[in-house]
């Protein structure tokens, strides 16, 4: 990969849209210094052709004087960038196709209750609707993946992740579940219906987002890891096509192909969504990145 892939049309995009530049309001001075400081770290990425692991462990430095930096990296679209940076390396080795990858976000917690399929993933009552999800796993060929394990986690209706609830209402895996598949690869849950969110109002990234005259607001979506023998592991969400933030995502998390438009009836929702994940060409495709994640 050369410096030029910072120069592409949809860096630079991402460069104005992640510093606010046609935004109203903010600081302009910060706005030109965060774009310059953004291009600078995208340029070294890829000057160094420094890996995910590489890159989250030095999130997980920084982090230990400052808790949010796992909420700031999307906001200031460094983990998407990381996102079309692994895009362009897998393009380049001839590597495409399947389901797009999108951010993992700092919310994942590890260890989460190991079950079968057509699980419920809600522990808690919870006064909203249901979401019934179902698709297929297959793939690069159409074939069923055998014996996948699907990492499923999202927020109550409230917009809060259990583990992370400043209410610390929620049970620990409330709406958090490893769903073991058979042969098929075929999956179904249900659940109370997730809402959308605002990153913590007065903390680091609220402060940063106001200064570059942006916002902090994501929309209902539903976070993905799925594992299986002799395939890459993927990481990936679908966010609910029809919320107002689906096309205006802080986090940058919104991809082509990943905006299922859930079928409404009364309080409950239907979302029919297939996973296609790439065959894994060395073991470490097959495993997570080396990103610190809580645990419970």
């Amino acid at each position: 990969m050369t410096p030029d892939f910072i120069n592409t049309p949809a860096i630079q995009d991402l460069l104005d849209r992640a510093a606010g530049t046609g935004t109203d309001g903010g600081s302009t001075r910060l706005k030109l210094i965060m774009r310059d400081l953004l291009e600078g770290l995208m340029a070294l990425v890829v000057k160094h052709d420094i890996s995910e692991s590489e890159v989250w462990q030095a999130v997980t430095f920084l982090q230990q004087g400052a808790g949010e930096f796992g909420l700031i990296m999307p906001g200031v679209g460094l983990e998407h960038f990381l996102d079309l940076y692994m895009d362009a390396k897998d393009a380049e080795a001839g590597r495409a196709g399947g389901t797009p990858r999108t951010i993992e976000g700092p919310l994942y917690v590890e260890n989460a209750p190991l079950v079968d399929n057509d699980a419920d993933l809600t522990s808690d009552p919870d006064d909203t609707g249901t979401l019934y999800m179902n698709g297929n796993i297959t793939g690069p060929d159409g074939e069923p993946v055998k014996n996948a394990i699907l990492h499923v986690w999202h927020a109550n209706s409230k917009g809060f992740y259990s583990h992370f609830d400043p209410t610390r209402e929620q049970t620990p895996f409330n709406n958090r579940r490893r769903i073991k598949l058979g042969e098929d690869g075929r999956y179904s849950f249900r659940s109370r219906m997730p809402n959308g969110y605002s990153v913590p109002p007065g903390g680091a990234t609220d402060r940063l987002m106001m200064a570059l005259g942006r916002h902090g607001n994501r929309p209902a979506h539903v976070h993905f890891f799925v594992e299986a023998p002799g395939y890459r592991t993927l990481t990936t969400q679908i966010n609910f096509g029809d919320d107002p933030f689906a096309a205006d995502d802080f986090a940058f998390g919104t991809r082509r192909g990943l905006l299922p438009v859930p079928n409404r009836q009364g309080d409950s929702a239907y979302i029919a969504f297939d996973f296609v994940l790439q065959r894994s060409v060395e073991p470490a495709d097959e495993g997570f990145s080396a990103r610190t994640r809580a645990s419970a």
